[in-house]
């Protein structure tokens, strides 16, 4: 038996009715054929409540003493023995009296979903075990009956129970709430309406957080690249300058105007790991942005503009903040700069907003080329002061007399300054310009290239030394500064990474697609081939770069094994890069060998149920089948005694018998034969185009004539169908429909036409089934409520619906306005354009 499913009435306060709405929601239920029960409900002497009570079954609750008093309990053990199809069970943070089987009344209700009881509860926003310290600053009371946040995300079905704060004083002024003598205190204590408010927008937001956790997984699986704005989400850009808090600030203000809106700072590092970032700074504005409720992100991407704009797509964001430049207005001639270029290609599904701040324009260092060691405007003054600062220098000392030792001082301290700034290259410029000119002007014999006094050349040797000296050592210090950077860098990919092979949460296809936003590449796949002699295959694949068949092929490759290989397409890596890439490699074959194994284990599952249908083929054959050949031999070797003299009227009834045994083994049988057909995909249909009157009542030939009204207008136009398989779906819909139908009320067929499709709907007014078994009905062997045995094999929705797929159509299952059901059958209008997809795929082998 499966697990049981878990729907929760989440409210925003006490009294707004959740444990109304669960009775309510009983009663459906009850309605509809469901075998449910109160396991628990405490309706705390409001009237209203306690009449929803009325006419459901109530299991007898469990008497526990503690501390001289008695107390009463869900007793979990008698549910279990009754063992419904849903059990109500109210207050599901409660907490049981000492000595119970379990602490907490969520986890009574985990041992009934794990029996396979569907369990509706409720439960109050304030009892998140989460939000206890928020609840606790809004109204000043503790909760100490708290439920974890994650078994409430792991309901099926959370709908929230809401009511304007004005409106539930008015309830509570009105005593359906407390008893008269406890609202004037409660009205001003606990429900005063800024309390209300709060508590209902944490209930809003905390709902709305779970919505976005199903929209982000729908779009993953669907491959939604472009941006929905169901949601305000507004990415900072920082650059780890100063104005970052400045930036996250006005983001989060943005954020509150919005109705759930999300911070994402991002920061972009280049790939080679060189960055002007101060990570004190950055250490600091991360701590901010998680403050104020967003998070930070770590991307790495040479071309930022392009990285920024890939992040806040896959985001899903709508809106981007980025600082006015700090840049200099001599520093454009370099380009347009990030604001200016994000802004031209953010398209029209994203704003850009340009933010001031006080570091506008007061000069930052230009993106520096790969493999340099120091920012490209420190590189600059470097050179210009290495190249133009001896002559400059030579000039001013012509005018003044200092002596051979103060002017190589000078000259030394210019060569050091272009050390100091632009590291070796400025450095041995300024050395050997500076000792030209000492040789020249200052060295007797004086202005030629000749050195008198061997001491002259010494000191202009050690001159030279001290220059590449420091400038050597300044060289030092940039490449240690880069080396740091790009480790740390590193180490937050990794530590990812890392985070993911421990949870398991990433698949082959994101983490590909995780390697070719990392390293900025146009895609990435993972080859794989069986032998050496084996052509390579393609297990995986991210990105809409150009397809690669080889390893050879691609810019990039790096081995996993002996015969796999990652393999990227955009440029080249250097080969700092590939360490990182081989991690990455290595999780993206665990990955695959994850997909593999879950792929063994559905099939696993297949096999299992393939098993199941057959033992219930079995039992079919054993029972169903056998108690009409039974009727049949019976009225045969009635007809055939010769003991008895039959009037004409008891021949007529036997051979009658027998005619209804024969036509219910035809029936079965075919069934049995088409779910074979449907199982092993061997069913392949004759599309042509047909009108639907002239199909659907041929389909009424196995129902007695007054069970069934039509209405099919002539105007309807043609269908792409299958007769055959058609007229056996209508057949199959309308035997059922008939079945369940109360007497004296006819099934009605009526069609309609929709844009390019046609719907058939077949109507009854039967017992109707609840919404989490509109899924199961279609189920081989599924027989609904009680129905007898004899009642068939529960194969005719399967059938139904599998030709209905295999004409590329669909059938599912509604309520019918005033109780029932009803059966929508959607077929393409002929001259319409096929959507893609497999006619009929074999799920389950049936012998």
């Amino acid at each position: 038996m499966g697990r049981g499913r878990l729907r929760i009435y989440l409210g925003a306060a006490p009294g707004v009715g959740k444990t109304y709405a669960m009775l309510s929601e009983g009663h459906r239920r009850m309605e509809r054929g469901t075998d449910c029960v109160v396991a628990f409900v405490e309706h705390h002497g409001r009237p209203r409540t306690e009449v929803m009570l009325h006419g459901l079954e109530q299991i007898p609750r469990r008497e526990s003493a503690y501390r001289g008093s008695a107390f009463t309990e869900m007793d979990v053990d008698a549910v279990l023995r009754r063992a419904p199809a849903v059990a109500l069970v109210d207050e599901l943070a409660h907490t049981n009296v000492p000595g119970s089987r379990n602490a907490k009344r969520w986890q009574d209700v985990e041992e009934l979903l794990a029996a396979g009881v569907d369990v509706v509860s409720t439960v109050n926003i304030q009892h998140l075990e989460s939000l206890g310290d928020v609840v606790e600053s809004i109204t000043g009371v503790r909760q100490r009956e708290t439920v974890p946040d994650e078994v409430v995300r792991r309901a099926d079905q959370i709908e929230l129970v809401d009511m304007s704060p004005q409106a539930l004083r008015r309830r509570m002024a009105h005593g359906n709430i407390y008893r008269s003598d406890k609202v004037d205190a409660a009205l001003s204590n606990y429900f005063r309406p800024g309390n209300l408010t709060a508590l209902r927008e944490l209930a809003l937001l905390w709902v709305a957080d779970r919505v976005d956790e199903y929209l982000k997984q729908y779009r993953s699986e669907h491959r939604v690249s472009k941006i929905w704005g169901s949601r305000e989400r507004i990415v900072v850009g920082l650059t780890g300058g100063p104005e970052g808090r400045t930036l996250i600030r006005r983001a989060a203000r943005l954020a509150e105007k919005g109705a759930g809106g999300e911070v994402l700072a991002v920061y972009i590092a280049r790939s080679d790991g060189l960055t002007a970032a101060s990570p004190k700074e950055l250490a600091v504005q991360r701590t901010l942005v998680e403050d104020l409720g967003g998070t930070f992100h770590h991307v790495v991407g040479d071309d930022i503009p392009a990285a920024l704009l890939d992040f806040a797509r896959g985001a899903n964001a709508t809106q981007i903040v980025l600082g006015s430049s700090r840049r200099k207005t001599w520093q454009y001639v370099f380009g347009p700069g990030v604001g200016a270029t994000v802004a031209r290609e953010s398209g029209p599904d994203l704003d850009v907003h340009i933010v001031t701040h006080d570091e506008v324009a007061k000069g930052r260092g230009l993106p520096v080329a790969r493999g340099a060691r120091l920012g490209r405007a420190r590189i600059i003054r470097g050179w210009a002061v290495g190249v133009a600062g001896p002559p400059v220098l030579a000039v001013l000392l012509s005018t003044v007399d200092l002596g051979l030792a103060n002017d190589m001082l000078l000259f030394l301290t210019v060569t050091v300054a272009a050390a100091l700034l632009g590291g070796l290259a400025p450095a041995l410029a300024s050395a050997a310009v500076g000792s030209l000119l000492l040789n020249y002007f200052y060295t007797p014999p004086l202005h030629h290239w000749t050195i008198a006094d061997p001491k002259n050349i010494v000191a202009i040797a050690i001159f030279v030394g001290v220059g590449v000296s420091v400038s050597s050592v300044v060289d030092l210090a940039a490449r240690r500064t880069h080396q740091a950077a790009r480790l740390r860098a590193e180490s937050e990919i990794l530590s990812f990474l890392a985070g993911n092979v421990l949870r398991g949460e990433t698949g082959l296809e994101e983490l590909l697609e995780r390697v070719r936003e990392t390293f900025a590449m146009e895609s990435a796949a993972l080859l794989e081939r069986a032998s050496d002699v084996e052509p390579w295959t393609c297990a995986g694949r991210a990105g809409l770069g150009r397809p690669v068949e080889r390893p050879e092929d691609a810019d990039v490759d790096v081995p996993v094994g002996d015969h796999m290989a990652l393999a990227l397409t955009g440029r080249v890596l250097p080969a700092e890069d590939r360490r990182v890439l081989a991690a990455f490699a290595a999780q993206a074959a665990v990955a695959l060998d994850r997909r593999r194994l879950q792929e063994e284990a559905d099939r696993a599952r297949t096999l299992a149920e393939g098993n199941r249908i057959r033992t219930a083929l079995l039992a079919a054959v054993s029972h169903d089948l056998r108690t009409p050949l039974a009727g049949i031999k019976a009225a045969v070797s009635s007809l055939r005694s010769d003991d008895v003299e039959w009037s004409e009227e008891d021949r007529a009834e036997l051979l009658e018998g027998i005619e209804e045994g024969a036509d219910r083994l035809d029936h079965l049988v075919g069934n049995l034969l088409d779910m074979s057909r449907l199982q092993t995909g061997t069913v392949t249909p004759l599309i042509r185009e047909v009108d639907l009157d002239e199909v659907v009542p041929m389909a009424l030939g196995g129902v007695p004539e007054d069970s069934v009204g039509l209405d099919i207008p002539e105007t309807l136009p043609m269908v792409a169908v299958d007769p055959g398989l058609l007229e056996r779906s209508v057949a199959n819909l309308v035997e059922n429909a008939v079945k369940y139908s109360p007497p004296g009320q006819a099934v009605l067929v009526a069609a309609s036409a929709i844009a390019d499709r046609v719907e058939v709907r077949v109507v009854d007014r039967g017992p109707g089934v609840p919404d989490e078994a509109k899924e199961r009905i279609f189920a081989p062997f599924q027989r609904y409520g009680d129905a007898p045995r004899g009642a068939g094999v529960g194969l005719g929705l399967a059938v139904a619906r599998g030709f209905a797929e295999a004409m590329r159509g669909t059938l599912t299952a509604e309520d019918t306005p005033g109780g029932g059901l009803t059966m929508v059958l959607t077929l393409r209008a002929a001259g319409s354009q096929p959507e893609p997809q497999p006619v009929v795929q074999p799920e389950r082998q049936v012998t």
